[in-house]
């Protein structure tokens, strides 16, 4: 109750406070090519319930039809704008809707899409048990994920197999030692990434 409470309020006044920088940035993507301003995807939530994650859009219309994974800074499906808002975790500001309807939390295992959450094993289904976040122990230390499967000669094989377990890892991890106080340093900590990229 405590942290759906922490969660609640601190999205809640983020949207407020964050409001103009928001506003820009949907100027930004919608002056920057054509498409919607937010780009909307189906995630695995708790207790395996789907629901609809939102992000600035960072990539062309339709590109998510030629793979669901994003390879190193300069994929060319992605955006101007979206070179940056990626870089920052920008785009990952609207996320704090979702949160405040509540299928997520601002710490939390990062949700996945239903493609690779059918290939977990039942102890993996382990991270499902609470809500996804939009920052986690893997996004802060695992940062240059996207450049790592860019250097792979199969990079979906090396995101089932190397990057997902090593998620999971850490994401039963935090949930074993999971706190309020333990959430205000990942937050920390995904803020100092943020501004030294």
């Amino acid at each position: 109750m405590l942290k759906r409470t922490f969660d609640f309020l601190a999205s809640f006044f983020g949207l407020l406070l964050l409001s103009p920088l928001i506003l820009c940035i949907a100027v930004w993507v919608k002056c920057d090519s054509k498409g919607p301003i937010f780009y909307r995807q189906v995630r695995v939530g708790k207790d395996g319930r789907e629901f609809k994650l939102f992000k600035f859009r960072s990539m062309r219309v339709g590109a998510d039809r030629a793979g669901l994974l994003t390879l190193g800074d300069r994929d060319p499906r992605v955006t101007r704008s979206g070179f940056w808002l990626r870089k920052t975790k920008l785009d990952e500001l609207p996320q704090l809707f979702n949160v405040l309807v509540g299928d997520m939390s601002l710490v939390g295992p990062r949700p996945e899409v239903p493609k690779y959450v059918a290939l977990y094993t039942p102890e993996q289904r382990e991270v499902l048990s609470v809500r996804p976040g939009i920052t986690d122990t893997a996004s802060v230390e695992m940062r240059n994920e996207a450049e790592l499967m860019a250097q792979q000669a199969d990079p979906e094989g090396y995101y089932v197999n190397v990057q997902i377990p090593l998620k999971i890892k850490l994401a039963k991890e935090y949930i074993a030692q999971q706190s309020l106080l333990s959430d205000l340093k990942l937050i920390v900590r995904t803020i100092g990434v943020m501004f030294k990229r």
